[in-house]
C-alpha cells in the first residue's frame, strides 16, 4: 500500500461515519418521563445524598468502579515525539478501545495541555474522583517517573504508566520462561539493554525483582554504554550506570546472555549476535522495525530464543497482554493502587499460562497444530481467550494479600465466570479470522473484479496479507480501476472471454461436459458456458488453479448458486448444501442457518444442517450449543413445523449423541439462560451459552439475520455456503467492502481446513 493511500485510509477511518473511535452509551432505560425523572431530577438526588453520607457509595451508584482515565500530555506519542495534547487524542481513544474490547472496561480519554509537572499532577488529582483508575500514557521521561510516583502516593485509586510497566511486565514474563528454557540462572545472566527511556528503565527494574543482579546489567543509550564516569546522567540512568570498561553496544554484547531492545531498528548486526553466549535470549522490541529482524536472527543462530513486538513473529511482546487485565483485576477488588506485588503477580501469571496445555481453541485460532511451551512459545498469544479469566484473578489476589483491596473477592469460581462473560465484547471473531488467514494465505478468485468495490476488497486482501487475489473480469477496466485506487501490485488478471483464454476455456469445457453429458449438456454448450465468469471461476477452483472463490456481488443469489451446484462436488456424506450467517451481536457470536438455500427443509435436512453449522462454529474454536427454533416450546404445539423440529432434534440425539442440541424452543428462551432454567430445567441447553440457531425454514432465518443487521447493527459474515468440498463462497448482492474482505478471509481459512483434511 502506498504511503499516500495509507494516510488517506487512516484519516477516513478516524473521520467517518462520525469522528473518533469511542462514544458514551446509556446503560439505563430513558424512554419515558418516569425513566428520566429517575435518571435526573428529582430521582438522582437520592444517590447523591447516599454518596454524601459515605463516599464509598459512589461505587454502588455510579460507573466509577468500571471507568478508567487514559491521560496524556502528548509529549511522547508513539514514535512521533512531542506533538501536543490535541494530537495525542487519537492514540488515547485507541487505548480506550483496547480496554473495552479486551477487558470490558469503560474509558474517558483526557488530554492535558501542559508540560509542567506540577500543573499536570494537580490537574489529574482534581479530576480523579471521576475514575476508578488512571492509565498514564505517552508522557516523556524523566517527567513520567515523577508524575507517576507522585500520583501513586497522593491518590487512592490505581495509577499506572503503561509505557513503563506494560512492556516491563510482559517482557519479564517472557524472560522468566526464556531463561527457564535455556537452562540458565537469572542471577547469573549478563543482560544488555539497548535504550534508556521510561520503558527500558522500568523493564530493567522489574528484571531485578525477578532475580537479575544489577552488576550484570549494561544499559546503552544513543551515546553508547552508560558508565559511572559519564557526566550529566539523570537519576534513572545513573541507577544502571556501569563501572565496566565498555563504550559501545557492540562491546557490551560480547559474551552476554540476554539482549533487551527498546531503542531503534537495525542496531544489532549478525556479528554482534554471534558474539553472545550460548543459547542467547534476544528481545528486539523496537516497532515496527526490530533491532534485528526475526528471520535474520534465527538464521544467524539456531540456539537463539527470540521475541519481538511484531504480531507476524513468534513470541510477540504486546502490552495488550497486560494493561486491560491488570486494571480489570485492580478495579474488581477496588484496589487503592497497582503495587509491585500486583505487577509481579501479572508476570508470574502470564509466564505460567504459557506453560499450561494450550486448548485446541487457541491452536485453531492461530492455525497451529499444537502450540507447546518452548523456544517459539514463551508467552501467551494476545488473542488467547484464557487471559481474561487467568490474569485478573492473579492481580486481585495479590491486591488482597498486599492489603490494598477495599472489596476482597471470596467466591473465586463465581468471579471467573463473571470474567468469562465479559470476554464477548468487541468483534474478536473477525480479528481471529484475519489472523488465521494471514498465517497461510491462499489464492482467491474474485469473479467480479471489474466492479470498483470488489477490486477495493481484493486490494485490502492483498495489502493485509489475507490472501492472494486473482482478478476475473474485463482486463482494460480492471487496469483502469486499479490505477484509480492506487492498487499497484502485480496480481493475475484473467478475462474469460478473451482469445488468450481459449485453451483454458476448452480444457475446462471438456471436464465440465464429461461430468454433465448425461444431464443434457453438449460439448459446445459446456465450452460456451466457460466464457461466463462464475463457471470459469468455479472450474479454476475445481482444477486446483485457485484455492478459493468469492462471487455474488453484482448478480442475484440464485443465478450465482446455480453454476456452483453444477460444477462443485459436495463434501463426503453431504446430500444437501446449506447456508449460515455468523452474526456478531452484543451478546457474542451467533451462527444462524439456513439463511439462503433451503426453503423448507425436512426434519432430516434440519438435523444435517445443524451438524454442518456446528462444525462451522467449531472452525472458530467454539463448542457449538445448538437451539432448534420454533414459535413453540417443547411440545406446546402440534403444528407441522413444531413436529418437524422435534423430529430433527430426536434424529440428532439418536445419531449424534454427543451434539449439544435441543428444541423445539422459542428464541427468547434459547438466548436467556435464566428464563430457560426457570421454565425448562430439563433442557440439554441449561448451563450453556447458545451460539447456534437453526430455523425451521429459509423465510424465518433470512428475515432474522437481515433484521439483526439493520436494527441491531450486528456485523455479518455470510451467507457462508456449507457442504461443498471446495472453498466456494457467495456474497449477498451489493455486499460492502468490509463484508467482502471478511468473506475472503473466511474463504482462506476454509481452504486451509480443507487442505488439512485431505492430508490426513
Amino acid at each position: 500500500m502506498s504511503d499516500s493511500r495509507k494516510r488517506h485510509e487512516a484519516l477516513v477511518y478516524h473521520a467517518k461515519p462520525k469522528p473518533g473511535k469511542i462514544e458514551v452509551i446509556p446503560t439505563k432505560k430513558y424512554a419515558t418521563q418516569h425513566d428520566l425523572a429517575l435518571a435526573y431530577s428529582p430521582g438522582v438526588a437520592e444517590p447523591c445524598l447516599e454518596i454524601a453520607k459515605d463516599k464509598n457509595n459512589v461505587y454502588k451508584y455510579t460507573s466509577k468502579g468500571n471507568l478508567v482515565a487514559v491521560i496524556s500530555n502528548g509529549t511522547a506519542v508513539l514514535g512521533l515525539g512531542d506533538i501536543g495534547a490535541e494530537a495525542s487524542k487519537p492514540v488515547m481513544e485507541g487505548k480506550g478501545l483496547l480496554f473495552k474490547i479486551f477487558a470490558d472496561i469503560d474509558v474517558f480519554d483526557i488530554e492535558v495541555d501542559t508540560k509542567d509537572v506540577e500543573r499536570f499532577i494537580d490537574t489529574v488529582k482534581a479530576i480523579a474522583p471521576t475514575f476508578g483508575g488512571i492509565n498514564l500514557e505517552d508522557i516523556k521521561a524523566p517527567e513520567a517517573f515523577e508524575i507517576e510516583r507522585r500520583l501513586k502516593e497522593e491518590l487512592d485509586i490505581p495509577v499506572m504508566h503503561d509505557d513503563q510497566h506494560g512492556t516491563a511486565i510482559i517482557s519479564a514474563a517472557a524472560l522468566k520462561n526464556a531463561i527457564d528454557i535455556s537452562g540458565k540462572d537469572i542471577s547469573n545472566v549478563k543482560i544488555v539493554v539497548s535504550g534508556a527511556g521510561a520503558a527500558a528503565i522500568s523493564c530493567t527494574r522489574l528484571y531485578l525483582k525477578l532475580g537479575a543482579k544489577r552488576e550484570n546489567v549494561v544499559m546503552c543509550d544513543s551515546k553508547g554504554v552508560i558508565r559511572k564516569d559519564r557526566d550529566n546522567l539523570t537519576s534513572q540512568k545513573a541507577e544502571f550506570a556501569t563501572h565496566r570498561d565498555l563504550n559501545t553496544l557492540e562491546e557490551a554484547m560480547q559474551n552476554s546472555d540476554v539482549f533487551i531492545g527498546l531503542s531503534m531498528g537495525n542496531v544489532v548486526s549478525p556479528e554482534m549476535l554471534l558474539s553472545m553466549a550460548k543459547n542467547p535470549i534476544v528481545f528486539a522490541m523496537a516497532n515496527p522495525i526490530p533491532e534485528i529482524e526475526y528471520n535474520l536472527a534465527v538464521a544467524t543462530r539456531e540456539d537463539i530464543i527470540m521475541a519481538t513486538g511484531r504480531s507476524d513473529n513468534p513470541n510477540q511482546v504486546n502490552n495488550v497482554l497486560g494493561f486491560p487485565f491488570i486494571f480489570r483485576g485492580a478495579l474488581d477488588v477496588r484496589a487503592t493502587k497497582i503495587n509491585e506485588e500486583m505487577k509481579m503477580a501479572a508476570v508470574h501469571a502470564l509466564a505460567d499460562l504459557a506453560k499450561k496445555s494450550v486448548p485446541e481453541q487457541v491452536n485453531i485460532v492461530y492455525d497451529e497444530v499444537s502450540l507447546t511451551y518452548g523456544k517459539e512459545y514463551i508467552i501467551p498469544k494476545p488473542f488467547d481467550p484464557r487471559l481474561i479469566y487467568e490474569i485478573p484473578p492473579a492481580i486481585a489476589k495479590a491486591a488482597i494479600e498486599s492489603g490494598v483491596a477495599l472489596e476482597p473477592i471470596t467466591d473465586w469460581d463465581k468471579y471467573r465466570e463473571e470474567l468469562m462473560e465479559r470476554s464477548g465484547s468487541g468483534n474478536k471473531e473477525i480479528r481471529l479470522l484475519h489472523n488465521r488467514a494471514k498465517g497461510n494465505p491462499k489464492s482467491i478468485v474474485f469473479a467480479e473484479a471489474d466492479h470498483l468495490d470488489v477490486l477495493k476488497a481484493a486490494q485490502r486482501v492483498y495489502e493485509e496479507g489475507l490472501g492472494k487475489p486473482i482478478l476475473l473480469g474485463r482486463k482494460e477496466l480492471i487496469l483502469e480501476l486499479k490505477e484509480e485506487i492506487g492498487f499497484t501490485a502485480d496480481v493475475p488478471i484473467i478475462d474469460p472471454k478473451t482469445d488468450e483464454e481459449d485453451e483454458r476455456r476448452n480444457r475446462f469445457g471438456e471436464v465440465y461436459w464429461k461430468n454433465r453429458q448425461r444431464k443434457g449438456r453438449t460439448l459446445s454448450e459446456a465450452k460456451k458456458l466457460m466464457r461466463e465468469r462464475n463457471y470459469f471461476a468455479a472450474m479454476m477452483v475445481n482444477q486446483g488453479e485457485a484455492d478459493a472463490l468469492i462471487t455474488g456481488y453484482s448478480r442475484p443469489y440464485p443465478s450465482v448458486v446455480k453454476p456452483m451446484l453444477e460444477l462443485v462436488e459436495k463434501d463426503k456424506g453431504v446430500s444437501r448444501i446449506a447456508a449460515c450467517n455468523l452474526m456478531l451481536t452484543k451478546q457474542g457470536p451467533l451462527f444462524l442457518a439456513d439463511t439462503t438455500i433451503n426453503e423448507n427443509p425436512s426434519s432430516k435436512d434440519l438435523a444435517k444442517i445443524a451438524q454442518m453449522t456446528g462444525n462451522f462454529a467449531s472452525m472458530f474454536g467454539m463448542k457449538p450449543n445448538i437451539a432448534m427454533l420454533s414459535f413453540s416450546n417443547f411440545g406446546s404445539s402440534n403444528s407441522e413445523t413444531s413436529k418437524k423440529i422435534r423430529e430433527a432434534v430426536a434424529y440428532t440425539h439418536r445419531h449424534f449423541p454427543n451434539t449439544v442440541i435441543d428444541g423445539e424452543i422459542q428464541a427468547d428462551f434459547a438466548l436467556n439462560p435464566e428464563m430457560l432454567a426457570k421454565e425448562f430445567p430439563f433442557s440439554k441447553l441449561n448451563g450453556k451459552k447458545v451460539n447456534v440457531l437453526i430455523f425451521p425454514n429459509l423465510e424465518s432465518a433470512n428475515i432474522t439475520y437481515k433484521l439483526l443487521k439493520q436494527v441491531d447493527k450486528a456485523e455479518s459474515i455470510g451467507p457462508v455456503i456449507l457442504g461443498f468440498d471446495k472453498p466456494v463462497h457467495i456474497l449477498q448482492l451489493g455486499a460492502s467492502v468490509d463484508e467482502m474482505v471478511n468473506m475472503a478471509a473466511l474463504a482462506v481459512v476454509d481452504a486451509q481446513q480443507k487442505e488439512k483434511r485431505k492430508k490426513r
